[in-house]
């Protein structure tokens, strides 16, 4: 991979780390705490809060996770090593990086 490919990669996983920070934004109202007020909501209503409510918070993990990822993936151009298949060692695909920019396996490793 050279120099070009490896800074439009980057400049993607920057561009989705701004968009996670921008629905993490959205996302905080969802996962506020439901109040159990039974005079101004019913039953129900409260049920569908704390779904509401349960769902928000998993949305906030799968986004707190491939920040992680896409973190790590930064770091490693930063380091030299991305784009090296961690199991072997192979360069990974550049069409499986535009996909996925924080892979951090090739296709054969990867399907095991």
């Amino acid at each position: 991979m050279n120099d070009a490919e490896q800074a439009r990669l980057a400049a993607l996983i920057r561009a989705r780390l701004a968009e996670i920070e921008e629905e993490n934004a959205r996302g905080r109202d969802g996962q506020a705490v439901v109040q159990l007020d039974q005079q101004s909501v019913g039953r129900l209503s409260r049920m569908d809060a704390l779904q509401n409510q349960a769902m928000a918070r998993a949305q906030q993990s799968r986004r707190d996770i491939e920040t992680r990822r896409l973190r790590a993936a930064l770091a490693r151009i930063g380091s030299g090593e991305y784009g090296a298949c961690e199991d072997c060692g192979d360069d990974i695909a550049l069409r499986r990086l535009e996909l996925d920019p924080a892979a951090t396996r090739c296709i054969t490793c990867a399907r095991g």
